[in-house]
């Protein structure tokens, strides 16, 4: 077997250095990608500090790759040779438990990570199993469309199961989630309200869907939307003014929690109860949620903002993203050949 060269981090905290390893026999149901491009989200950086616990290492992060398939395991279905492809957060579940049989594979309590566990896309070849490989829309760009695989079915979920187009919807933090969710929002015809820290992205929050931008810094601002939104997605992962939150919903409001807030959420019991209000959070999609979020995606022309840099440049890129400077997510083009 030739072996995969890739990009690994050997420990927490550790720079990424060329690794290669075997990744032995092609499974019967699973699918070998050639690796064109794989975007850089924050739980490739959770993953490579061991945030979760979760990491093993050598570590090869990268789980919004784009390519087309190399190969297929003689059961594999759906795919053939040379199709381009993508693989998102997940690689492989169990197919056979109530969540998979149910359509809800993302919470299959057998579900495989692409990085837990796995080598991920920061490599030129990628594999999983087929029902987890994504055929891509000729209608977007694939040099910017793997961000939408995490990130974008990430926000995507909860707008295609708790929204409707008449809904008022606040998205705070206008990153690499919140910047998606504005576009996203805007098409399903909702009124969108950007909450975000940073006076400089006002503009940008407008630019990018949002009818109106609200100083999350700001207590007048905040009061002055209080009881109007219906829904809210939380896309940030630190800790923000809980109760001030909660006050901007309207009676059967729901806060969605989409970043991964270590600290637990303070909740006021009687603000629930009185509101009726509901706290609810997800993990990305369904492989149908990813299907039909691309479908959206190429009718409405939706893609992510992206910066691109080549795979060699891969702890650039990660530095870039720990600051908070990516506009808003990253592409790493692959020139491991």
């Amino acid at each position: 077997m030739t072996p995969i060269r890739a990009w690994a981090a050997h420990a927490a905290g550790r720079a990424l250095e060329p690794y290669e390893f075997d990744a032995g026999p092609l499974g019967p149901e699973e699918v070998e990608i050639a690796v064109e491009s794989c975007g850089i989200c924050h739980s490739d950086l959770s993953m490579l500090d061991n945030e979760w616990g979760l990491s093993l290492y050598p570590l090869v992060p990268g789980h919004e790759a784009v390519g087309r398939v190399a190969a297929l395991g003689d059961q594999a279905k759906g795919l053939t040779v040379g199709l381009r492809v993508g693989v998102g957060w997940n690689a492989a579940s169990c197919r056979h438990c109530r969540f998979c049989m149910s359509g809800n594979q993302h919470l299959c309590q057998g579900v495989q990570p692409t990085i837990i566990g796995r080598h991920g896309g920061f490599a030129e070849r990628l594999r999983a199993h087929w029902m987890w490989v994504i055929p891509l829309p000729d209608a977007l760009d694939p040099s910017a469309i793997g961000p939408l695989l995490c990130g974008g079915v990430t926000v995507f979920y909860p707008i295609l199961n708790f929204v409707k187009p008449t809904d008022h919807v606040g998205v705070v933090g206008i990153g690499g989630l919140g910047h998606l969710a504005l576009k996203f929002l805007n098409a399903w015809g909702c009124e969108v309200t950007a909450l975000t820290s940073s006076e400089s992205k006002h503009e940008e929050a407008r630019a990018l869907g949002a009818h109106r931008v609200v100083s999350s810094r700001n207590p007048e601002a905040m009061k002055a939307i209080a009881g109007s939104l219906d829904l809210i997605l939380d896309t940030v992962n630190v800790p923000l003014d809980w109760q001030a939150l909660m006050s901007t919903l309207a009676p059967t409001g729901r806060l969605h929690v989409l970043g991964a807030v270590l600290e637990p959420i303070p909740v006021n019991a009687m603000g629930l109860i009185l509101g009726q209000q509901t706290i609810s959070g997800s993990p990305t999609g369904s492989r149908g949620a990813i299907d039909i979020m691309l479908d959206f995606a190429a009718r409405h022309g939706i893609t992510p903002q992206v910066e691109h840099l080549p795979m060699s440049r891969v702890n650039e890129a990660l530095e870039h993203l720990r600051a908070g400077k990516a506009r808003y997510r990253i592409v790493l083009d692959a020139d491991l050949g």
